[in-house]
């Protein structure tokens, strides 16, 4: 066997520079002792024998941390090339206590490395724990990332989770847990967890959790350590790998196993939800979690049990709101579940009340004043309770149901009578949205069609914002209750209409599309035709035609509907239109009914075929009487020249 040094000790006395006087003091009292029992050692058992001596002449020298590090790392690579970690080695009890009270020094880059030699040595029992505890305490520093980065810790920590006897080390595995934890709020650490197959380690460890019943005195016991674990699942999750291996280990229905075993702890229950509310960001993972067949059951009695807890609420609230988004079968199968409709009523009053007493307190109060930049607490739960409300409202039967209930009602117009736009804009704009969907239900018990005129009232504050969502929201309210009688004539006495025609303006095709509904629904009426002639109306219509119809056949059908109606009993077309609009729309007609020139557009081929099918079935037949009747009430054509739009 060859030595890198001439002296069996020179690899350790080169890195602390003692290597050079023999008056140095560390030679004369340490070193010389060591030098006689070297020589004297057989080769055979020469890195059992150096690794010891070594470790006494590291604890001699220990007030140079940095040397000390150095030396640590040539240590424990004499240990791994003389395959001696683990329990073989034979002096390793006394090599333990001296990276104990090496551990004593307090330093962090040391005790990271002592942490790992020592973790290599397969501790048990006190031991382990009490390493777990010092990686623990240096994990918290994130100052400390960049050394454990380097160390290679990471493995050691895994191992523990992966190999050791849960029950026998529940201490230690806490401890460690709680080390992963910090450490995987790193972005460069978390990849390697990950890298490491900690999702797989946690997952397995779930499993054997949860499979300890309530009346085992383990139960409780493993409450704390199922913090750490859920709170460093949610930070993996971040990752697409991790998403990708949640779902495919099963990792998801461990979970819910696990929140309905411990629905009674606010802190496992806030984790998961925490879990749950970054997967249903996804696609493919809001689609395995609705695929549990409880998960709505475990949703409701959360929020039942926790109802005053609005960090859990808010994130149960906004989990639902993706479940619902996309889901007609998600939607159905939610409200039929018992109690979900009195849940969330419950919820809103609650946290309506809160917000409402906190908006008391602020105008008493003079240190309020600023504007509030980002919603409350209370806010932040009712914006996405509502959304789970207009959600649901899509479903026709739901839909109908909710437009019936009185509560859902009368606390979604409470929030528009005392909420403005600006103290809170997407609550406004979410509770408007939320009536737009009721007010599509025409039931003959509808709470909105008893509330309609007080609803007009309410949205003319929007319609007076400068808010552009909150303008689109209330016309296209305006849109569905113009339906009725009453609110035609309310649009008119309070010159609404002159704001819908306005709007035809703006350049944004949603607001026209809406804008122009409501005008269409007036013109039913024959006596309000005639507002069309006001501030412009008719122009704006044939420019909305021009700017939107190629790309939008829904809002040129609407279009084409309102001037119908508008030209129903005009004797010649100069009586309704001016000469220049008339020219204007004989020209988009006729090119708009040309096949060749109307679907000259790029779209992809499933956009193409759906634009298609609208301009011949929807489009085409309105557009086409609507040309024939100006034509027939035009006295004087003039030359046409057919241009591509």
């Amino acid at each position: 066997m060859g030595c890198l040094f001439k002296h069996p000790f020179a690899f350790i006395l080169n890195l602390y520079g003692v290597y050079k006087s023999s008056e140095n003091s560390y030679i004369n009292l340490f070193l010389k002792p060591i030098q006689q029992q070297a020589y004297d050692c057989l080769w055979v058992g020469f890195i059992d024998r150096i690794t010891f001596f070594s470790c006494q002449f590291l604890f001699a020298c220990k007030d140079n941390i940095e040397n000390l590090c150095l030396a640590c790392t040539s240590l424990h690579q004499a240990l791994e090339e003389g395959n001696m970690f683990g329990k073989r080695f034979k002096r390793r009890s006394a090599l333990l206590k001296i990276l104990y009270k090496l551990v004593d020094i307090g330093s962090d880059p040391l005790g990271l490395k002592l942490a790992r030699m020592i973790l290599a040595l397969k501790v048990s029992g006190k031991n382990l724990l009490n390493v777990c505890k010092l990686v623990f305490k240096i994990s918290r520093n994130e100052k400390n990332d960049s050394l454990i980065q380097n160390d290679g810790l990471l493995d050691s920590l895994l191992q523990i989770l992966r190999f050791e006897d849960l029950q026998t080390n529940n201490e230690a595995f806490l401890y460690c847990l709680g080390a992963i934890k910090f450490i995987s709020g790193n972005a460069v650490l978390l990849n390697e967890l990950v890298n490491k197959g900690a999702v797989e380690i946690l997952f397995q460890l779930m499993k054997q959790i949860n499979n300890i019943k309530e009346n085992d005195t383990h139960f409780s016991n493993l409450g704390h350590l199922l913090v750490q674990l859920t709170a460093t699942l949610r930070n993996l999750v971040d990752l697409p790998l991790s998403r990708c291996q949640l779902l495919c280990s099963g990792a998801v229905s461990e979970l819910w196993v696990m929140l309905e075993q411990r629905m009674n702890d606010k802190d496992i229950c806030t984790n998961i939800v925490r879990i749950f509310s970054k997967l249903s960001s996804y696609n493919d993972c809001c689609a395995a979690l609705a695929d549990c067949s409880r998960c709505y059951v475990l949703f409701l009695a959360l929020l039942n049990k926790h109802q005053k807890k609005q960090d859990l609420v808010v994130r149960v609230v906004f989990i639902l709101g993706n479940l619902t988004a996309k889901n007609n079968q998600a939607r159905e199968q939610f409200f039929k579940e018992k109690g979900s409709a009195d849940t969330l009523i419950s919820l809103f009053q609650t946290y309506n009340e809160l917000d409402l007493n906190a908006k008391k307190k602020k105008h008493e109060g003079e240190e309020n004043k600023s504007k509030q930049k980002h919603p409350s607490e209370a806010e932040d739960v009712l914006i996405k309770l509502i959304r789970v409300l207009a959600n649901l409202s899509i479903h026709p039967s739901v839909g109908a149901v909710l437009a019936a209930n009185h509560h859902i009602v009368a606390l979604l117009v409470t929030v528009l009578e005392y909420k403005s736009i600006d103290d809170c804009e997407e609550l406004v704009i979410n509770a408007t949205a939320t009536i737009n969907n009721l007010s599509y239900y025409k039931a003959r018990n509808s709470v909105i069609e008893d509330k309609k005129l007080h609803i007009a009232e309410l949205l003319l504050k929007l319609l007076m914002s400068s808010n552009m969502d909150g303008i689109l929201e209330a016309v296209r309210v305006f849109g569905n209750l113009s339906q009725y009688l009453e609110i035609c004539d309310f649009i008119i006495q309070r010159k609404v209409y002159k704001f819908m025609i306005a709007l035809l303006d703006a350049k944004h095709q949603d607001v026209c599309f809406s804008a122009c509904g409501v005008l269409l629904n007036l013109t039913v009426d024959k006596n309000k035709r005639a507002i069309l002639k006001e501030e412009g109306g008719i122009k704006k219509l044939v420019d909305c035609l021009r700017d939107f119809g190629p790309t939008d056949w829904q809002l040129a059908c609407l279009i084409c509907k309102t001037l119908w109606n508008y030209s129903e009993n005009i004797t010649s077309a100069a009586s309704g239109f001016e000469e220049e609009d008339i020219n204007t729309l004989l020209v988009l007609l006729a090119s708009f009914l040309d096949e060749e020139l109307a679907l000259d557009y790029n779209f992809d081929s499933d956009l193409r075929d759906y634009h298609k099918l609208y301009w011949e079935t929807e489009f085409k037949p309105v557009a086409q009487k609507l040309l024939n009747r100006i034509q027939s009430h035009h006295s004087f054509l003039q030359p046409i020249t057919i241009t591509s739009f």
